[in-house]
């Protein structure tokens, strides 16, 4: 079984639940994907890693991160999967609000201006919250490489930021589940 079949039978096992939702964008949904329940599991963080190591390895980025905190455990697996693998690829996140003490950083790791990064999400659905984070990527002067969601709900989220300019690749999509 490939890593993405295996990561994809590890979503609809865990993660997956049906009823009536209401979305993070205020959508309302008969599905809902808790990835937390994945990317926080060590076997998901391992596969996820793997899988988006396996994307970067020869773009040439600096570091990986997004919007903390459903990308946080997402770029910190790929992060390690690249070290053991001879490679440096940094973490770092994006708060969802400025930090009122201490050096009031957006932006949290070993990041500095300039450096090409890859921006992880969990899900996107309307692309607004990746979006947010790309601008504040953006505003510390890091260069947005490629956009990887390990979920694409097909909501018109992935059209929104390849709008902007930006390629996206999606591990999984609805029609996975």
């Amino acid at each position: 079984m490939s890593k993405i079949d295996e990561l994809r039978e590890l979503v609809k096992s865990d993660a997956v639940k049906y009823g009536k939702f209401i979305l993070a964008s205020g959508r309302e949904s008969d599905l809902y994907v808790d990835l937390r329940k994945v990317t926080l599991n060590p076997r998901g963080a391992f596969l996820i890693g793997s899988i988006i190591f396996d994307l970067i390895k020869d773009r040439g980025a600096d570091a990986v991160g997004g919007m903390s905190l459903g990308a946080d455990p997402i770029a910190v697996a790929t992060s390690m999967i690249a070290y053991q693998s001879g490679q440096t690829i940094n973490a770092f996140l994006v708060r969802k609000g400025k930090k009122e003490h201490g050096t009031k950083n957006m932006i949290e790791g070993p990041i500095t201006p300039g450096q090409r990064v890859v921006v992880v999400e969990d899900v996107i659905t309307t692309g607004s919250s990746t979006i947010n984070a790309i601008e504040h990527i953006e505003d510390a002067g890091l260069i947005v490489d490629l956009v990887i969601g390990v979920l694409d709900r097909t909501e018109g989220g992935r059209q929104a930021i390849e709008k902007l300019g930006y390629e996206v690749h999606a591990i999984l999509e609805r029609k996975d589940l």
